[in-house]
């Protein structure tokens, strides 16, 4: 399996994502397509996230995308410390499942959930398979188990 992910802003608020998962796709647990729905623990099976801290400050966003179409958004005011879910609107998430190829493009706003500047992004993926194996992607890990929370992960900059 190898995965690739990249982001980028459109305008002042708006956030464009794309993961790309290449591989034995059909041996993959996946929920079938589904309303763009608000779901909490997709991290628990095959998701895609992104986490986002102004490079002021110990806050940061993180997001969750299913090929489901479910997507979760959770607000962090330092590291694993006071989550909460964040008031945003529905994100579009357009998905494409072919043989060996699982891709989303994902559309978020963040009008009024990051602050205005250049921040800090990690791009990670949970890959399940039907098996139950799992693997953990990001652009970098900390040392030890996988902690997409960690600051090592946030190895990418994204300009304001």
């Amino acid at each position: 399996m190898g995965i690739e992910a990249g982001a980028r802003r459109e305008g002042e608020a708006a956030l464009k994502l794309t993961y790309r998962a290449r591989g034995r796709i059909a041996e993959l647990a996946l929920a079938p397509p589904a309303a763009p729905l608000r779901t909490d623990g997709l991290w628990r099976t095959t998701c895609f996230e992104a986490f986002l801290k102004p490079e002021s400050g110990q806050g940061y966003v993180e997001l969750n995308f299913a090929a489901s179409g479910e997507w979760a958004a959770y607000g962090f005011a330092g590291y694993r410390d006071g989550m909460a879910a964040l008031e945003m609107p529905i994100p579009r998430i357009e998905t494409r499942r072919e043989h060996e190829l699982l891709e989303l493009e994902v559309a978020i706003d963040l009008t009024g959930v990051l602050p205005p500047g250049p921040c800090r992004l990690a791009l990670s993926a949970v890959i399940e398979e039907a098996s139950g194996a799992k693997s953990y992607w990001a652009l970098a890990h900390a040392d030890g188990r996988p902690d997409f929370h960690h600051d090592a992960a946030f190895a990418a900059r994204l300009p304001g």
